[in-house]
């Protein structure tokens, strides 16, 4: 099958040939139709996320349909669409595993990471971290919803019941999850790059109240913030905006440095905090409140092997809503 691999972290991805796998007793595989494009992968690409498998398949947002199937697998049919997320594996009886924070296991194995992912022609999966997918997304515009949407939701979860929300990075998660934001009633503040006009106005046509500048300040005060641009700097930035007993939540995997700030803009109660993968429960969840919210996503289609230019694009903030490797 065809593959781009990611041989040594710094370097572009390799189309190649490799044998296409087998599935063990417990895993599907399954013919990649979409996967989507994810900042992760770069974090990975540049060294971010250190010691990943290689060489290495990236790609952990996977849609794709079983054509084979290990013995103990019950849960999926053979030609049945499946989505695949980050997640890929857990130990199943740890602390965390035992009281349903399996996103939290010490001994997780991450798609397209640890595990080989989805910018292939064929891709391995654990049937217990697949998700059936609402018929209403065809297969490139589901691929995002596997990452950005339930990364997105966790996030927002994490905000609580937040009236007025800030999101900072108007990229794919934060597309798809202002949808779901809106459809609950809440004000949008979103915030950008410097500069990038177009990526304000994309905000405003998806429901924002108001959209400018990370360094600008909000026309109110936010009840809460998900900072999905990775840039730690934007921490103490958001905390300045944040009303008391408001949670600024950290939405990605990887984050500069934040940088020393005041007490002041943390005291009264304020909260900073992170989100690590996801559960099961969030996938299920989101899965099905997505077309209740009228989601949709916006997806530039790129072919499996142009994964670098869909990459470069990305990296230079070229990609309004998210990009997407087909293969058909």
């Amino acid at each position: 099958m065809k593959a781009m691999l990611l041989d040594a972290q710094g370097q572009p991805l390799r189309l190649a040939e490799v044998p296409r796998p087998k599935p063990e007793a417990d895993q599907v595989l399954l013919e990649v139709r979409a996967c989507g494009v994810c900042r992760t992968d770069l974090h990975v690409m540049d060294g971010d996320l250190q010691h990943p498998r290689l060489p290495l398949v990236l790609g952990h947002e996977i849609v794709g349909v079983v054509v084979e199937k290990g013995a103990r697998v019950e849960r999926f049919a053979l030609g049945q669409r499946l989505g695949v997320p980050w997640l890929g594996h857990t130990c199943g009886h740890c602390r965390y595993c035992a009281s349903a924070s399996e996103n939290l296991c010490d001994a997780a194995e991450f798609t397209g990471y640890t595990l080989n992912g989805g910018y292939a022609e064929f891709a391995l999966a654990d049937q217990r971290y697949c998700f059936s997918l609402p018929n209403e997304y065809p297969d490139a515009e589901a691929a995002p919803l596997l990452c950005a949407g339930l990364i997105g939701y966790r996030s927002l979860i994490a905000a609580g019941d937040a009236r007025r929300l800030g999101i900072y990075g108007f990229g794919a998660a934060a597309h798809i999850i202002a949808q779901v934001a809106r459809w609950q009633g809440r004000e949008i503040f979103a915030f950008t790059k410097p500069g990038d006009t177009d990526g304000q106005q994309f905000a405003r046509q998806l429901g924002a109240a108001w959209a400018g500048d990370a360094g600008s300040a909000p026309p109110q005060e936010m009840d809460a913030a998900i900072l999905f641009a990775p840039v730690g700097e934007l921490v103490p930035q958001a905390l300045r905006h944040t009303v008391k007993g408001g949670t600024v939540v950290c939405a990605g995997i990887h984050m500069s440095n934040i940088p020393e700030f005041p007490y002041a803009i943390l005291w009264g109660e304020r909260c900073v905090r992170s989100v690590a993968n996801l559960t099961r429960r969030d996938g299920e969840e989101f899965f099905a409140i997505a077309p209740k919210a009228g989601v949709r996503t916006e997806v530039t289609r790129f072919p499996l092997e142009s994964a670098n230019d869909a990459l470069q694009q990305l990296r230079a903030g070229q990609i309004r809503g998210a990009a997407v490797l087909v293969t058909g």
